[in-house]
């Protein structure tokens, strides 16, 4: 039980944390896109190891959906691409200290992060989702007392996880979604708190094993830029709103989500879509 509070306690400092430490992060000038333009080239933060959103293949080439859909905003722009990939604590740092121009990167759109970034509209779906062996009964978050939980630090799952566990569970913390599936498949821990699309992933490495038991939270991810860029956030919502209406969208949802395209909200709540 004590040694539960502390984690708890250790992940509600970190979590109040985060906005502070960027917060006193010196932050990057402010780029436009006429200065993308200029330079040539556009700096995407994304994922290198987070199927179907952003990966590496073997090849080491970039991929997935985040990939495809920067690499076409790179094209409106009339420039090249250069991905560089985060880790998921890495993220906003990366973005707040100018080291990318824009994070597509799996950023689900929640008020804590909208005081450190600038979301754009929402570009996909998302739900956040306790993963565990099909012989295990869980229906509740009561049933998920005494257990030893997975989730990718800083991740949403994390948040929800720590949420909603009872104080008996145990919540370990992997630095990255890789890790933490790995931690699943390999026994290290008894369920994993995830996205829709780590099942996938679950299944390669065990197959028939596990499900999703639980979701937690529904959630959208959008493009993010930094706090007062009204140029860039403006171009990358004219590009979503234009990939929604000509069917981009939809073909890259295809060939990554393999579900129809949603609709989006237009708005939500503690998040504005576009600068001040």
């Amino acid at each position: 039980m004590f040694k539960s509070m502390l984690t708890r306690r250790h992940a509600m400092v970190a979590a109040a944390t985060l906005v502070a430490a960027i917060g006193l992060t010196k932050p990057a000038a402010a780029i436009t896109p006429e200065e993308i333009k200029a330079r040539g080239k556009l700096i995407v933060g994304i994922q290198g190891d987070n199927p179907p959103w952003g990966f590496v293949t073997s090849g080491g080439k970039q991929d997935g959906l985040d990939a495809d859909i920067a690499t076409l905003y790179a094209k409106e722009l009339g420039v090249s691409v250069e991905f560089v990939p985060l880790e998921v604590n890495n993220r906003i740092p990366a973005l707040t200290t100018g080291r990318v121009d824009v994070l597509f990167a799996t950023m689900a759109m929640l008020p804590d992060r909208a005081k450190a970034v600038q979301f754009s509209k929402p570009y996909v779906a998302n739900a956040i989702v306790l993963i565990a062996p099909k012989s295990m009964s869980i229906k509740a978050n009561d049933d998920m007392a005494n257990l030893t939980i997975g989730v990718a630090k800083g991740a949403a799952q994390d948040t929800q996880v720590t949420k909603n566990a009872p104080q008996s569970a145990t919540i370990r913390r992997f630095d990255g979604d890789a890790p933490s599936v790995q931690a699943l498949v390999s026994g290290q821990v008894q369920a994993l708190g995830g996205n829709i699309f780590y099942m996938d992933r679950v299944e390669k490495a065990r197959p028939g094993e596990f499900e999703n038991k639980l979701e937690f939270q529904k959630l959208y991810n959008g493009a993010c830029t930094r706090l007062g860029e009204k140029e860039i956030n403006a171009s990358i919502n004219s590009f979503i709103d234009k990939i929604k209406d000509n069917g981009e969208l939809k073909k890259i949802y295809d060939k990554w989500m393999k579900v129809p395209v949603p609709e989006f909200p237009a708005s939500l709540d503690g998040i504005p879509f576009s600068a001040n």
